[in-house]
């Protein structure tokens, strides 16, 4: 079965979809109708609504991404109220979304499927433009860092975040969780002509930890703290003693990973350009 099947799914099916959008045009991913802002999710689901012919739909989504920040493997699921075809849910609501989102498929999947919960690990790409201006044609889908970065000491000093830690040093004040222990699989970073990458992947992620360990790892990277400081963040489990926040423009939520149960398509891990940096 594939999304451009022709034939419709039953009412009550559930569905997962593959949703890539440009942070930039959103105050994050999270539904916020008490503010007067546009996020991703009231976005998508008004125009699932359209094609579920007014129906309210609520999806539920692998990752809360903040406000800039991009997604290009985020996984979501529904219930189909009506019974739709999976072409319908992909090219109907691509027809009712703006440029700035986009489904690239659907699939249906069992009712044990929960886009957040079944999700084993998360892989996020942060992409620094490490140049003395910043660079004009891609504001919004970088960072930037003036100064020059050792990109290879940045990646010594980030193994000893590896394994199943407490990462309270990385942690938002703001976070809900209800605990500060992750489990980090592997953290990469490299150079790639004027631009330094950070590759992460985890079982799960605390408000702001990616950009709050990418920021940290800018310091050391820039020679202002030395390579160890980022063990002794992670000991001391300290947020008021770590970096501030890197910029959301240049983290990329690529990547969600499940059983091979649930039988999702393939998604490669970032368009051409962002895959680029491999």
């Amino acid at each position: 079965m594939t999304q451009w099947q022709s034939a419709p799914w039953s009412a009550g099916q559930r569905v997962a979809l593959r949703i890539e959008y440009d942070g930039a045009a959103f105050h994050g991913w999270q539904a916020q109708p008490h503010l007067d802002c546009t996020t991703v999710q009231e976005t998508l689901e008004r125009a699932l609504a359209g094609i579920a012919g007014g129906r309210s739909i609520r999806v539920h989504c692998a990752g809360r991404t903040d406000t800039g920040v991009h997604g290009y493997g985020q996984i979501v699921h529904f219930d189909d109220p009506v019974g739709r075809a999976p072409k319908a849910w992909v090219m109907g609501t691509n027809s009712a979304l703006p440029d700035s989102v986009r489904v690239h498929w659907a699939h249906p999947v069992p009712d044990s499927f929960h886009a957040r919960h079944s999700a084993y690990a998360r892989r996020y790409r942060y992409i620094i433009a490490n140049t003395a201006v910043r660079p004009a044609h891609l504001v919004h889908r970088v960072s930037w860092y003036r100064r020059p970065l050792d990109a290879d000491t940045m990646h010594r000093a980030a193994q000893v975040l590896v394994g199943e830690q407490d990462f309270s040093a990385f942690r938002a004040s703001q976070c809900q969780s209800s605990t500060p222990w992750r489990s980090l699989t592997e953290i990469a970073v490299w150079r790639r002509g004027d631009f330094v990458i950070i590759d992460i992947e985890a079982n799960a992620f605390l408000h702001h930890m990616v950009r709050n360990i990418a920021g940290s790892l800018l310091l050391v990277g820039a020679g202002l703290k030395p390579a160890p400081w980022i063990a002794e963040l992670l000991a001391g489990k300290d947020r008021t003693v770590a970096a501030d926040t890197a910029s959301g423009s240049g983290l990329y939520l690529v990547a969600v990973r499940y059983s091979g149960e649930f039988d999702l398509p393939q998604t490669p891990e970032g368009p051409s350009w962002l895959t680029g940096f491999v």
